[in-house]
């Protein structure tokens, strides 16, 4: 049987001194409310108004006598492996070399046997009297032509009143030509050709 005065005893002892567990169970509750405290506190918040910007401030380091007597790094490169290396890039393939083309032979020139001789100009033999009438008739006419061409010197000339003068003269000299080696009827027909142009050139002015 139980002895009442044990038992009270024990009672009396569980209300003062509280069991392990019970003791575990009461810190571990402390310290979540303790933790959960400092996590939900506020921080204090910045004035914006009064807030700067600060820079950060670089220290300069002074140039000491280890800095001027470092040596500079002494790079080993063999420069004759690297350029063996390289491979030239060619932006497009080499033309093939052609050869020019063989200018054309020139043509002989055509044989002058080839060509059909002009048939020399015979002077019709002109009896004594018609020489003699084809000489004055040439000397007529050589005066005529002369005459006019000396009307038109001095005067402003257009180009093919110019080139009017000048056949005049061609005429005018190869008719004395064919009156020297005695051709009348070539040197007469030649002043005759003086005269008309000369008379044309007259009227042209």
């Amino acid at each position: 049987m139980v002895n009442p005065a044990q038992h009270g005893a024990c009672s009396r002892h569980s209300l003062f001194y509280p069991s392990a567990p019970l003791l575990f169970s009461l810190a571990l509750l402390s310290l979540t409310f303790l933790l959960g405290g400092c996590l939900f506190r506020r921080r204090p918040a910045i004035p914006w108004a009064t807030a700067t910007q600060v820079h950060p401030i670089l220290q300069e380091r002074a140039a000491g006598a280890d800095d001027a007597n470092m040596e500079a790094p002494e790079f080993n490169l063999d420069v004759a492996s690297l350029a063996a290396m390289v491979v030239p890039l060619r932006s497009s393939p080499p033309r093939p070399h052609t050869a020019p083309a063989p200018s054309p032979a020139p043509t002989a020139p055509v044989a002058d046997a080839d060509k059909t001789p002009e048939a020399p100009t015979i002077a019709p033999q002109l009896t004594q009297q018609e020489s003699a009438a084809a000489q004055q008739e040439t000397n007529e006419s050589l005066s005529v032509a002369e005459k006019n061409l000396a009307a038109t010197r001095g005067k402003k000339l257009s180009p093919s009143q110019s080139d009017l003068v000048s056949k005049i003269k061609g005429f005018l000299k190869d008719a004395r030509e064919a009156a020297q080696a005695g051709d009348w009827a070539r040197a007469r027909n030649l002043a005759k050709k003086a005269q008309v142009l000369s008379e044309e050139l007259v009227r042209s002015v």
